[in-house]
């Protein structure tokens, strides 16, 4: 445990970005929500830690962070490790078009695959969704095969498009918003990761699982007309 500026702490479970530590970190954030303490914000889980943020006046202490950390920590002892509730399994379709797939080849050049041989991986797999950053609703997706582990660009894009789903290192993800990247781009969805008006503004939260399907242009054009909804 470590301070982040004056108003938050970081809460470490590990240095291996794997299934077990993010559950670890899962567990402890849902710990905390379900038992905050006085003056917590926001809990933010990420791959192999959790920030915990506060309000330094609303802990009443001379000490905040050393008061802070006593919270957590006796929070933490006083209950056993749960593993967090199962999350929900959503199915994300994807074009791996060439138009939309303009980095496809690539990622099958670099790793001695064909891009069909990509594509059958990528969408044969179950992935856990770590955490949600970079921008609202971008989903970190654990789990991919590393046989289609690719390197992210040497120089970002400027612009990648809404839905484009992309690789970097042994980790994919998919763009929610129009947005610079530097993730190698393998396919797009019509389905949309981020509904502004509703209660979940995003369709994706830490402990889901995340399955793609492949599908051919004219059902993405169909499908990037209909009326999707998280709620």
């Amino acid at each position: 445990m470590y301070p982040l500026g004056d108003s938050a702490v970081i809460l470490e479970f590990g240095n291996k970005i794997n299934h077990e530590t993010n559950e670890k970190v899962l567990a402890a954030a849902q710990l905390l929500r379900n038992d905050p303490f006085q003056g917590m914000i926001e809990v933010v889980p990420a791959y192999t830690t959790l920030t915990v943020h506060y309000d330094p006046l609303q802990v009443r202490s001379s000490f905040p962070y050393e008061t802070i950390c006593r919270e957590v920590t006796l929070r933490l002892e006083k209950a056993p490790f749960r593993r967090p509730s199962k999350g929900r399994i959503i199915r994300i379709p994807v074009c791996y078009d060439k138009k939309f797939a303009v980095d496809l080849s690539f990622v099958a050049e670099f790793n001695g695959l064909s891009e069909k041989d990509v594509i059958d991986i990528h969408s044969s797999t179950t992935y856990d969704v770590y955490f949600l950053g970079f921008s609202p609703g971008f989903p970190f997706l654990g789990g991919m095969n590393e046989k289609i582990a690719t390197h992210r660009k040497d120089s970002p894009r400027a612009k990648i498009l809404k839905g484009s789903v992309g690789i970097a290192g042994g980790q994919t993800g998919i763009y929610p918003l129009e947005t610079p990247g530097g993730w190698q781009i393998i396919g797009r969805t019509p389905m949309p990761l981020l509904y502004l008006d509703q209660t979940h503004p995003t369709l994706l939260q830490p402990g889901d699982q995340v399955e793609f399907y492949p599908i051919t242009c004219e059902e993405f054009a169909e499908m990037e007309g209909m009326r999707w909804g998280s709620e």
